[in-house]
Parts: C-alpha cells; structure tokens; sequence
C-alpha cells in the first residue's frame, strides 16, 4: 500500500513591523500607517500602536520573488502594492481584501503613484519601462519606453495629463499622456537620479540625486507670464533666436539649486500635503525639512536680498549706476529665486538609518506637520514638525526584534515561544504572534525554556549565561559560563539540567538549583556538575532520549559520541567535508542526523556509527536539523531559506515549504509535531502547521517537476521575446500586459471549452437526423458541460476570465476557433448584462484576425449580422445608462432643495466653521487686549495723579 503523509503549510508570520524594500505610506486618514512587512502589508494604527489589518496575497508563489517593494496611497480608500516580481495588486485598506491583480513588469516595481482623481496610476520598474494603469477598467493603458536604467520615482503633472519620470541613468523624462510620447529629456545630473515629487499648486518640482545640491525646476504651464530665473540666464545666456524655440516645448525650466547639509546621496523628496514643506531624505540618518514660503514672503525675501547686495556694492564704491541698471535692478525683484523660496527649517536626526519617511495628510493643530518614519532596524517613528524644533511622539517597536532572529525555543506545553537577537530577549504566544514580552539581554545565540515554563536560559555571543525570569520580564542572574562563545545548548532528558558546548573547547554539564531572594521569595541559578575538554571548537550538541549518549560536533567536521554517565569516548562519525552546523538523535535512540556547510545531510545509526545516507539537502549551509518526536520524519533548514521534510527511513524529501526571504538560522518544533515556528535573518517568524490533508510522495515529486519546467518555459519565453521588444523605439508607447502562465492556461480552457461544444453541436445534429428517421430516446445532457447548451458553456467559461486579461487570453486563439467564437456572439448579446462582454471580445477578435477576416467569405453573414445587432444593444446600453444618470441628478436637486446637508461638500464646511471659530478668537482677543488696555491707562493716570498731589 502506498504510504500517505500530512502536508505542513505556512500559518502565520510575525516579528516585522517594516521591512527595507519599500517605503511607507499614510492612508487618506491620516489615522494608520501601511508599512511593507516582507510580503505583507501591515495597517498600523497611529494612536494605538497595533496592527489592525493585514494584506497578505494569496499566492502559490513564495519567498522574495513576492516582497512589497512600493506602496502608493490614493484620496479613497485603495492602495496599491507593487511587489517583486513585477505584479501590482490593488487593496481595499478598509475591507482588507485584494481587488485586482495587474501583471505588465518583468522587474521589480520600484515606483507607484495615483494622479490626483485616483481614476489613474502609474508604475516604475527595474525593468526601465513605466506602465499607466486604468484604476477603474482594471487594465493597463499602455507602457511607455525610454529610460536606459531602473525607474526610481515618477510624478504627475497637468491634471494627469503629462507624466515626470526620474531613472538611474541620470534623466528626467517628460511624458505627454495624451500623445503617449516622450515630449522632453533633462539632463544636467552627474549622478542617479532618485527621487521626484512636485508641489500640490504645481510651481516647483524637485529631484534628488547623489549630487551636492537640490535641483528645482519652474512648471511651465503654471507660469506663462512671470519670468523665471534659470541657470541660463544666470550663466549669461542669451535667450533668443533657436533657444525660444525650443522653450516652446519645455514643460520644466531649470530654477536653480539649493546646498544640502550632509554628503549622503538623497533617497526621497517628497512636499506634504499642504506644499508648505518640503522634506529630503538622505540615505543615512537626518531628513531635512525646508519651508517654502508664498509668493509674498519670497519677493519679501528678494527685496531684503537685493537691499543687502546694494549696501555692499556701496561700501565697495561702485555707487555709479546708470538708468538701465535701476531697471534690471527692478525687475530681478519680482523673480525670487530658490533660496528666497524654499528656506531650510531644521533638521531631523533619528537613531538609526532611515529607510523611508511619509508625511501626514491631515495637518494637526499647534504643529507644521506629521511625519512617519520607517527605520532599518524593524521599528517606526513619529515626528511632529514645529516651528523651531520638532517632537518624537510615538515608536512602534515591540511587535519585533531590531536585528535577526538568531534562536527560538517553544515551551513544554507550547504556549510560549522565546527568540533571541543581539539585544534583547522576546516572549511570543506562538499562537496568536503577539509579543509578550521584551527583556534587554546579551547578543543571544542559543537559548532553552526551562521546564514548567517560569524562566528561560540564553547562552550569549561572550560566553555568559542569562537567566531570565519570563513572568515578571527581567534578568535575573548573568552566570560566567564559558570562555568563548556559547553555540548550543540541550536539555537533558530527565529535566534536571542542561548541557552547553562553546567556542572554548568545553564540554559544561549545568544542574538547576534553587536559591532564596529574600524572605519569602526563591529563583533559580544553575551550577556546573561536569566538564568535557576537546580538541577543538565544539558548534553542536545533542543528547539522545534515553540519556545514554551524548553527541558533539567539532570545528574538524568530526562529531564524536560520548557516554554520558562516565564521558567516555564511544563513537566517532566523519565523513562531512566542512565543519557539522546541527546534530539531533531521534526518540528510540537508534538514528542520528547531522547537517553541515558542505549543503548535505547525513543520517547514521547510533549503534555501530555507520552512515545509512548522505543527501545532497540544501543550496547553501544546512542551519539546523530536528526529528518529530516519536518518528523518523526530520525536518532540515538552510541558508537557502528553505525548510525540508524529509523521510530518515527512505531518504526521500516529502516537502519544500518556502517563504522567508533571508537565511533561517534557526527553528524549534513542537512535541506533538503538529507544528514548527523558524526564526530568520529577515527578521520574521513564521508558524507551519501540519494539516490534515494527506498528500503521496509520488505526487509531489510530479509536482515539482512541472513547477520546475513551467519555470524554465517562463525564463526560456522571457529570454526569446525579450530582445525583440527591445528593439522598439525610444521614448515611445508599447503594449502594458504580459503573458503569464495564468493567461495561456486561460486561453487553453477557452480553446478546449469550443472543441467541447463543437462536438456538442454535432451530437445534437446527429439526434435530430435519427429522430426524424424514427422514434429514439430522449438526449441525455452533457455530464462534462454541466448539462448546459454549447453556447451557454462557452459563455460560462469566458465569463470565469478578467476582462482586462482577455486581450492576451485571446490572443493565442487560431483563426478557426476565433471564428467559432464570433458565430456564438448573436445568442449572447441579447442577454443584456453581457453586451459589454460581446463588444470587448468582437473587437479584440476583429483587431487580431482583421486581414483573415476581410479575405474569408465565411465570416461576412457573421459580421454582416453582428454589425447589425450590436451597435443597437450598445445604443440601448447607453440609453439606459444615461436614464438612470439623469433619474439620480433629479434625486440629488430633491433632495438638495429639501437639505443641503447630504451633498454639501464637507472639507468647504469644516473650512467654514473653522473660519468663524477664528474670528470669534480674534474677536476675543481683541476684546481682552482692550479691556488689558484700559486698565494699564487707568492705573498709568492714578498714579499720575497721586504723583501730582
């Protein structure tokens, strides 16, 4: 009989507030912040400090090819989420649930950004290509070609109808959405360009590179008449003859630079809401906040300026001159320039380096602004701008650890889970992921849950031992254990102990003791009982179940097998070409596993110390390898990010769980073995499950065999069709789709749905043929088409498919069945709710088959007769539409000739009556100033008087 296993699969994960990849994003409330958690998306409350909500894409896809690497907020409530493998998915932040997916990159989506409708969007890549999308159709529009290197940032300029994108290769590009031309190239930058944002009025926009200085450039259409300062005209450039003509095409005009404060290159720049601040982030530690100030202020500021200047030429006594210099003198005071414009406010300095930062929508009172700030070390940051200073409000940090999780250990009953890293100690419910817990400990290497779950023991990087008492979260001894690093540690069977093994070559065998604390109150300490001296390093340790034997692992690549009771030598297994990570014997005493950094794993029996089978296990260093207790199943992981099932009796691999995005440096499995919870460099720990759906190994071998070759058909597709888009011309529009796996399984369900109704057809026809010849029994409906009609079945199908995908599902479809298609149109289009459906697929089939279709006789009753039926269900469609239009304006007048209070625009409201609270303000202060001075002028005349008498 074949032998059936239970699949594990991921549960959970937990321990990342923001990975680096991204940056973060406000919502249009202002009250939550969507910081980018590995694949995930976390909604964090402001206020609260939790996580409210999760976007986590359902996906069979896994590990780091599905990061968040850029999040865009719009004015409602979507978001999008660009990820790393090039798909954007669109989220309702309210609901929590994914509305679309849209495939068009082949790299990395580095950029997003929604124009101001949020009817729009468009999308970055590592790819050099930026695709506009249609938020409402769900589509792309279309793909725009240009830049030599990766899209870092883009803007929208005009109403949505020109597009700035900024690239690594050292260009500003101007797109003209309109036209789906590249109408201007700015150069002038030495290095990558990474960052672009533009002020809400659209005056300024603004890049960031790794040059010195803030370039600013004037928005043309939003200045016909006032003259702008340039470097051109400051340089001395004379503005006339060709130059003019080549302005007229301009949309941004060189406006000057501004010095920044430190040498890093800039990451972000981006103006707040109000455009009253602009912020430039550096990729290090500080954010520099500028004010900009009004048109007023700014001439205000040039007149001051040209004051100075006038002063100083006349102390210099160049005092003479002419008329035409007044004049020029004059003029230059009604253009300000940058520095009259933007003026540097204050500097933000955070601990730790920056990985992103995001400003407040809704600007709070007594304050400038809000800023949120993500930073490298898994935690984030509030700021509240003022006027001279700014605040630290609030930090998230305790749902994480500040650096790689470097060991975990469940409790006995698995209720707790302890994590270590280099600062700090966390307790977790492996259930739920939340954080119990947080005590300031050593840099952790190892760590054990002592029995009855009351305290925990961490072996650290500098040989100490901390004993950490979990219920009231705090150290409670540092033991001096070793002289060197602590690499592991194991408990001994009969729970009176531990044992610990170091880079000092010792061998410590630690009992439990219990101490007083004071009067009443009792902690426990450990003593040392036993030492073993070795010749080398020792990495690894394990003791089997019966507490017979005890197994180390040396620097050597050896693992030597001791008697525990008298330490005396009894076995020596060798046989791995780079030093043992990780031993563990299974519970009957009869197998021992180890894993090493020469990738392989090797199973031997404790008995005689012969090697059963050496496995070729992971891609990169075996991390640590565990039994299930009371089995012979193992689980293995590796620096390759994978965990492995595997089978010690048959050698055979069960299953590859996939997911974290980083080397696993450690995991711990339950008692019962009904799950397992790995700790990562990428800071995460996840939970696997075990399920209770079996699965064969035959099975899962074919499966990963086809994951395999579709896999290598996709790399093997990119790769033919790759250099032939790249031949298209620069700065020009192409198609915004591409063909995934999904797409051409798609096309080839429709394909076999219209073989399947053909044969349908001819199965009807020949009943009908024998029905007239003499009496048959009634037609028996189709089992595989659900007793359905042909044209009803392949309707049923095609309905299954997004209609923004149905242009590339069409795609592939042969002429012949595209015509089988177009003859099943007539029966559909008179089901109203269909009509958009037939009209997409009748043009998409026309545009593709337009030549065959002209030159085939066969289709023209099928066009002839289309033509006909649909421009008049589109007329009814549209009338229809445009009824139900007007009946809802004529409610809307109703309604607000009754109350104006449903359709009153709320922001002009709240704008109202914080006007009239202002005056009432004023109102009063002028009152009190009043009364304050009559009184002062009243005391100033009694005392006057008093004087005089």
């Amino acid at each position: 009989m074949v032998k059936a296993y239970l699949r594990y699969e991921q549960a959970s994960s937990f321990g990342v507030i923001t990975s680096l990849e991204s940056n973060i994003s406000y919502d249009s409330t202002g009250k939550h912040v969507l910081a980018p958690a590995l694949e995930k998306v976390g909604i964090w409350h402001v206020r609260q400090g939790i996580c409210t909500k999760t976007l986590v894409p359902s996906s069979s896809r896994v590990g780091k090819s599905l990061a968040v690497t850029s999040i865009a907020s719009s004015a409602s409530t979507s978001v999008a989420v660009g990820y790393a493998d090039g798909s954007i998915r669109i989220w309702d932040s309210e609901k929590g649930t994914c509305e679309t997916t849209l495939n068009g990159h082949k790299g990395a989506v580095t950029a997003l950004r929604y124009n101001k409708a949020g009817s729009m969007f468009a999308s970055g890549s590592k790819d050099n290509d930026v695709i506009l999308w249609d938020v409402v159709g769900e589509t792309g529009l279309f793909r725009l070609r240009g830049h030599r290197d990766q899209v870092t940032d883009l803007v929208f300029l005009d109403d949505g109808k020109k597009l700035v994108t900024a690239s690594k290769d050292k260009f500003l590009r101007v797109w003209d959405l309109e036209t789906q031309h590249c109408m201007q190239i700015i150069s002038g930058h030495h290095t990558e360009v990474w960052s672009v944002d533009v002020d809400p009025e659209e005056k300024y926009l603004v890049t960031g590179s790794a040059d010195q200085e803030l370039r600013f450039y004037a928005v043309k259409q939003n200045m016909p008449h006032v003259s702008v300062v340039s470097d051109s005209n400051a340089n001395g450039v004379d503005a006339s003859g060709d130059h003019l003509t080549e302005n007229k095409w301009e949309v941004l005009i060189p406006f000057g630079e501004i010095q920044r404060q430190t040498k890093d290159r800039v990451a972000s720049v981006r103006f707040s809401n109000s455009g009253s601040l602009l912020a430039c982030q550096m990729a290090g530690k500080t954010i520099e906040i500028f004010q900009v100030l009004d048109e007023t202020e700014a001439k205000r500021k040039a007149k001051r300026r040209l004051r100075r200047k006038e002063k100083k030429t006349s102390k210099e006594g160049v005092e003479n001159g002419d008329a035409s210099n007044e004049t020029e003198k004059a003029d230059t005071v009604t253009t300000p320039t940058v520095p009259d414009v933007f003026k540097l406010l204050q500097v933000i300095r955070a601990g730790r380096k920056i990985s992103s930062f995001s400003f407040c929508p809704i600007t709070p009172k007594d304050s400038l602004a809000t800023l949120a700030l993500s930073l490298n070390n898994n935690s984030l940051e509030f700021y509240t701008l003022k006027s001279s200073e700014n605040e630290k409000t609030a930090t998230i940090e305790h749902q994480g650890h500040r650096s790689d999780v470097r060991s975990v250990a469940l409790s006995a009953d698995n209720t707790l889970l302890m994590s270590t890293s280099h600062s700090e100690v966390k307790i977790w419910n492996p259930s739920t992921g939340s954080c119990l817990r947080t005590i300031d400990s050593g840099y952790g290497i190892c760590s054990l849950i002592v029995p009855k779950s009351k305290y925990g023991i961490v072996g650290t990087k500098s040989g100490v031992l901390e004993i950490i008492d979990i219920g009231s979260a705090t150290k409670v001894e540092d033991v001096e254990a070793h002289g060197g690093t602590i690499w592991s540690i194991a408990p001994i069977p009969d729970d009176t102990g531990f044992v610990t093994v170091s880079a000092d070559h010792e061998v410590k065998f630690w009992e439990y003791q219990v101490k007083k604390a004071g009067q009443k109150a009792k902690q426990l300490t450990v003593s040392n009982v036993r030492s073993l001296k070795m010749n080398d390093d020792v990495l690894a340790v394990a003791i089997s179940p019966d507490a017979k034997h005890i197994a180390v692992a040396l620097l050597d690549s050896t693992v030597k097998v001791f008697y525990v009771d008298s330490l005396k030598f009894f076995l020596s297994l060798y046989g791995h070409k780079l030093p043992v990570m990780c031993i563990d014997i299974s519970s009957d005493g009869a197998l021992i596993v180890t894993g090493s950094q020469d990738k392989n794993i090797k199973i031997w029996g404790l008995d005689f110390g012969d090697c059963h089978k050496s496995i070729f296990a992971h891609d990169d260093s075996v991390m640590g390898v565990k039994f299930v207790r009371n089995t012979h199943y193992m689980f293995s992981i590796g620096k390759d990010r994978l965990v492995k099932y595997w089978d010690a009796d048959k050698f055979e691999l069960l299953l590859t769980l996939g997911g974290h995005h980083a080397e696993i440096w450690c995991f711990a499995v339950s008692n019962r073995g009904d799950f397992l919870v790995t700790g990562s460099h990428d800071r995460s720990m996840r939970r696997w499950d075990r399920t209770e759906e079996p699965f064969f190994l035959e099975e899962e071998k074919e499966k990963r065999l086809d994951e395999l070759f579709e896999s290598e058909i996709d790399s093997a597709a990119e790769n033919r069709h790759g250099s032939e888009e790249e031949i298209t011309e620069e700065g020009v529009a192409g198609l915004a789709k591409k063909t995934t796996v999904d797409v051409l399984s798609a096309a080839d369900s429709i394909i076999e749905a219209l073989e399947l109704a053909e044969n349908e057809k001819n199965r009807i026809a020949e009943y009908e043929e024998e029905k007239t010849r003499g009496t048959v029994p009634d037609l028996a409906p189709n089992v595989v088409m659900l007793g359905l009609s042909p044209s009803e079945f392949v309707l049923k199908t095609i309905s299954k498919e997004k209609t923004n995908d149905l242009e590339h599902i069409l795609l592939p479809l042969p002429f012949s069945d595209a015509l089988k298609l177009l003859s099943y149109m007539e029966s559909w289009s008179l089901i109203p709710e269909k009509v958009e459906l037939v009209c997409r697929i009748a043009t998409i089939v026309l545009q593709t088959h337009h030549n065959q279709l002209v030159t085939t006789p066969a289709a023209r009753p099928i066009l002839s007769v289309l033509r006909d039926i649909l421009h008049a269900k589109v007329k009814e469609s549209k009338d229809t539409i445009g009824y139900n239009l007007a009946a809802m304006d004529h409610l809307k007048q109703m309604m607000a000739s009754r109350s104006d209070a449903p359709f009153r625009d709320a922001k002009a409201k709240l704008m109202e009556i914080r006007s009239q609270q202002a005056k009432r303000m004023e109102a009063r202060l002028d009152t009190k100033t009043e009364r304050k001075r009559k009184k002062k002028q009243k005391r100033l005349e009694d005392g006057h008087g008093h004087a005089w008498a």
